[in-house]
């Protein structure tokens, strides 16, 4: 898993994440620090020596996003998720821009009743469209130790691991077709594009800052077993637990505005930046390697449970980044 590895050697627009003191204590720096802060129901959002705890009881769940945002890179975590009847819970880490026509990447754990497989959704939001989950069955307990879950995003493809094994791939179909104007992609022949193609071009998300997320909720509505199991509230407190949080990207100016034509060119446009070697974008991160290909079939020959690229009920026509599965 070279290329994985490489990016850990580079100090390219590394953040870690970081806590802040529990009440009472007084403030010191800490590992979570420079990047991560509480973003609702702060009470439910713990530090504990080197450990963020994200709790969901009766009254409400919590959550924590980074203080920056990034456009391309690597965002990873390593989560012990809730232990035993978790049934209704969700917790979610993700990447997420802003607006109406926001991009988002999306790790949600299910929660599940003891025994029962731990399932994990993906899905992707494209210009505000979502509705492309996946779900797979983890070959191991999440609750039982701490394992990592990371996204990769650059030009080429957003790509989905759980311990270094990509789990989903979504490619750019339109890369070697298409080329940057403003913040956004066109294909070559533009002027010549019908309504037609524009609807069966395959997207994918258009270069936009994106900021890291997590956060627990109940979601017994739909979590378990289409919502069928409900959360039981006498396991409550349920906390998923985090051991750290890191990101590497292309840190996206602070007085930049979302479609700032130059910082979109500076982390699109280039190998190198003001952080430093853009390792994200090289050539060999481009696509996944033939051991990382041959992860992915595993994965999914083993692992799948649901996916919308064949799910006709819901999709008639198949949406056009499914063509040829």
């Amino acid at each position: 898993m070279a290329w994985w590895k490489n990016g850990a050697l580079v100090a390219a627009a590394t953040l870690a994440v970081a806590a802040v003191v529990c009440a009472g204590v007084a403030a010191a720096a800490s590992k979570f620090d420079d990047v991560v802060q509480p973003s609702w129901a702060n009470d439910h959002v713990l530090y504990e020596d080197d450990l963020l705890k994200l709790r969901l009881d009766s009254s409400s769940g919590g959550g924590f996003a980074s203080k920056n945002r990034f456009l391309y890179g690597k965002a990873t975590a390593d989560l012990k998720l809730v232990p035993g009847d978790s049934a209704g819970v969700v917790t979610a880490f993700y990447l997420s821009s802003a607006g109406d026509k926001h991009n988002e990447f999306d790790f949600e754990f299910l929660g599940n009743v003891t025994g029962e497989p731990y399932l994990v959704q993906t899905n992707l939001y494209i210009d505000g469209v979502g509705n492309r989950e996946q779900r797979i069955d983890l070959w191991f307990d999440p609750t039982a130790d701490f394992h990592t879950y990371a996204v990769l995003w650059n030009p080429s493809q957003v790509v989905f691991l759980v311990d270094d094994t990509p789990i989903r791939v979504y490619d750019n179909k339109n890369a070697s077709a298409t080329k940057l104007k403003g913040h956004h992609r066109h294909p070559n022949n533009a002027t010549n594009t019908t309504a037609t193609q524009a609807q069966t071009a395959s997207a994918f998300p258009s270069p936009q800052p994106m900021a890291v997320y997590s956060s627990i909720w109940n979601a017994d509505d739909w979590a378990t077993r289409g919502g069928l199991v409900k959360t039981d509230w006498s396991h409550a407190p349920f906390v998923a637990t985090f051991r750290d949080v890191r990101v590497e990207g292309c840190a996206w100016a602070a007085n930049a505005s979302d479609s700032d034509a130059g910082e979109v060119a500076r982390c699109s446009g280039s190998s190198w930046g003001k952080e430093g070697r853009y390792w994200w974008k090289e050539k060999d991160m481009q696509e996944l390697s033939v051991h990382q290909s041959h992860q992915l079939i595993w994965a999914r020959a083993h692992h799948l449970v649901y996916d919308y690229c064949v799910d006709t009920d819901r999709f008639p026509v198949q949406p056009p980044e499914c063509a040829g599965r």
